[in-house]
């Protein structure tokens, strides 16, 4: 495969990943980095750090909104739940997990 078909398909992959995140408002932030390790503000630094690879300056808040598809505050404040005691401590246990 030619790296331009490869590009072309990583970021079909990239945009179906982000479409599917911004569907699933029910999924917090807080249970996918305890599942997977990161989460839509994890998708938007490294969007943000591509960008800035290529000289590209992007804001976070601009990173984030084309993560979530609006701005973050409005996200925030129609999907995101307080974390629960139960998924802190999950959290900090993912964390060492990953980090120990």
């Amino acid at each position: 495969m030619d790296k331009t078909t490869q590009t072309e398909l990583e970021a079909a992959a990239f945009r179906r990943l982000a479409g599917h995140l911004r569907a699933r408002t029910d999924v917090q932030n807080i249970d996918l980095m305890i599942l997977a390790g990161f989460c839509r503000n994890c998708l938007a630094d490294w969007y943000r750090e591509a960008a800035e690879e290529k000289g590209i300056e992007v804001s976070k808040d601009e990173a984030r909104a084309h993560i979530y598809g609006e701005p973050f505050a409005e996200w925030k404040k129609k999907h995101q739940a307080e974390a629960t005691p139960a998924q802190m401590a999950a959290f900090e246990a993912a964390q060492k997990k990953s980090h120990g």
